[in-house]
């Protein structure tokens, strides 16, 4: 897998993987993000501003960042929200670049926001809610999905690339089950 920040020192100031108990705090803090969201990029949202990550499942253990998808009509279109994100501090970085603009606030070495700009029409748009809404309604699934994050988390914390490909196998697994059950 491709890091985002794929540069030596963008590796060095990488924040290390953190898993913590859940906060309450978090749908509130998605929701401050998507107010200046929608001020800053609204024009270009065609999908809306979604909480997903596991920060958006009540209960869940999680980094303590803030995912958040924004549906967008197409990658080439939405280039022009750059600009006035990085107003809100947020960093590009072309991680899959071919599916998403993705970025993060307002550092990688310290992250509180990530945010996916990904083309309403595609399979990871789509991927991206149904994993949140299997979720948050499949709380042993969750559990173990937590269990997983922290043994991740203790192997890799200075590995978000490895921590990101543990988890990969468990994702893929609940969007078939969730997929088939539809």
């Amino acid at each position: 897998m491709v890091d985002a920040y794929d540069d030596p020192v963008g590796r060095l100031t990488d924040e290390p993987v953190q898993v913590v108990a859940a906060d309450p705090v978090w749908p509130w803090r998605f929701e401050q993000e998507r107010a200046l969201l929608e001020r800053a990029i609204g024009q270009w949202v065609v999908g809306g501003v979604h909480h997903v990550g596991s920060t958006s499942v009540p209960g869940l253990d999680a980094k303590p960042i803030i995912d958040i998808l924004v549906g967008v009509s197409d990658l080439e279109a939405s280039r022009a929200c750059f600009a006035p994100l990085a107003g809100l501090q947020y960093q590009y970085a072309p991680y899959r670049p071919q599916e998403m603009h993705w970025f993060c606030k307002p550092h990688p070495s310290r992250r509180t926001h990530h945010l996916h700009l990904i083309p309403i029409d595609s399979q990871r748009y789509q991927d991206e809610l149904l994993f949140r809404d299997w979720l948050q309604t499949h709380h042993v699934v969750g559990a173990e999905y937590a269990a997983l994050k922290h043994t991740l988390a203790a192997r890799f914390t200075n590995d978000r690339d490895a921590y990101t490909e543990g988890k990969a196998a468990f994702i893929e697994g609940v969007l078939r089950e969730a997929w088939s059950s539809r």
